[in-house]
């Protein structure tokens, strides 16, 4: 293993030291050097040997990602950006797949993870029961939650409060006073945090506009597709229907697309959508949505576990991720309203909230 690093030192005419930092992605070392190292390394043919590094350190270089399901937007962008980040350290990552509500939970939590097959956690979108904690505690492995908050762990995402609160002022500001909600719980059943706080986020900033949020407008869309075009069916058959429908996903809001196709309705003219998360889908439908980044999220959950790995980094609270709102062409204002004076609506992108890009 010496004598790869020398040649890769030769050829880059680093230290031997540094070159040994910049393979294991080391956050004292700059991105640019890291980069060169590793094109070398490629170009070399060097292979580092992870059994030989845990032997050296009595770890496994390796980091343990659990999800609830592996077949949603949001859990298979996070995940390549964890993975992209442990490559670059030259980790490798383990997945544990819960599987869903029947899924087998304790594989995971109280045997597999106990086994010192990883050296560190990221969480996506969980909430552990009080065993899960204990067990997980025991292994004393830095652990960080990728999306909604989980009580005592640190947490990477976006202020799902202000998400709800940005996409409340931009139909507001076109001049939409009866605004539906589609949320719920996901399918799974797994995601508990991120629906409540949306919903509690829409709730309060359209009552600190003065607008009631009848309790039949407050709807389930599951967070998929399927369930958006369900809720929305229903919704939409209704005589009072709402001029505008404020979704938590994206993925809801392309149903609500759908359903508003199937009634007759036009987008934007009879109904606005918009949604949350960025889904390259929604660009292609022209939809509204306060975007976020869950790529960035998950190299910003790996680096933040392997920082702490090598006594870089403190367990303190993770700044919110970036969350923006991008105009399309699924809203404007109410048929036969202009906006408000001053509130013309924008087009593109407007000024992000949350943490800088990383």
């Amino acid at each position: 293993m010496s004598t790869g690093i020398q040649e890769i030192a030769t050829v880059t005419g680093l230290s031997k030291s540094t070159v040994s930092r910049a393979l294991r992605g080391l956050p004292t070392v700059a991105d640019t050097t890291i980069d060169q190292v590793r094109r070398v390394a490629d170009e070399l043919g060097y292979v580092p040997s992870s059994a030989a590094a845990g032997l050296a350190t009595g770890r496994q270089r390796a980091v343990g990602v659990v999800v609830p399901v592996i077949d949603r937007w949001f859990y298979v962008k996070a995940l390549g950006g964890v993975d992209t980040e442990l490559r670059r350290a030259g980790h490798d990552l383990v997945l544990y797949n819960l599987g869903g509500p029947g899924g087998d939970r304790d594989r995971a939590f109280r045997r597999s993870m106990l086994r010192h097959r990883v050296d560190a956690l990221v969480l996506l979108s969980l909430v552990l029961d009080e065993t899960e904690r204990a067990e997980l505690e025991l292994t004393r492995h830095p652990m960080i939650v990728i999306g909604g908050p989980a009580p005592g762990l640190r947490n990477v995402g976006v202020d799902d409060g202000a998400v709800s609160a940005i996409a409340v002022e931009h139909l507001c500001g076109l001049g939409h006073r009866e605004i539906a909600y589609l949320g719920g719980q996901d399918e799974d059943g797994m995601n508990v945090a991120v629906p409540y706080l949306r919903r509690d986020g829409f709730v309060d900033a359209m009552r600190a506009r003065g607008l009631s949020v009848p309790a039949d407008r407050l709807l389930d869309g599951r967070f998929s597709f399927a369930g958006g075009v369900a809720a929305a069916t229903d919704l939409l058959a209704r005589p009072d229907r709402p001029s505008a429908v404020y979704c938590a996903s994206d993925e809801m809001a392309l149903g609500v697309l759908l359903a508003a196709r199937r009634a007759g309705l036009r987008v934007p003219e009879d109904l606005s959508v918009i949604g949350v998360d960025g889904h390259e889908y929604g660009a292609v439908a022209g939809l509204t949505t306060v975007a976020q980044d869950p790529v960035a999220q998950g190299r910003d959950a790996a680096r933040a576990v392997l920082a702490e790995l090598e006594g870089q980094g403190h367990p303190d609270p993770v700044p919110p991720a970036r969350a923006e709102l991008v105009v399309r062409t699924s809203t404007a204002p109410p048929l036969g309203k202009a906006p408000p004076v001053g509130k013309a609506p924008p087009v593109g992108k407007a000024p992000p909230v949350g943490a800088p890009p990383a």
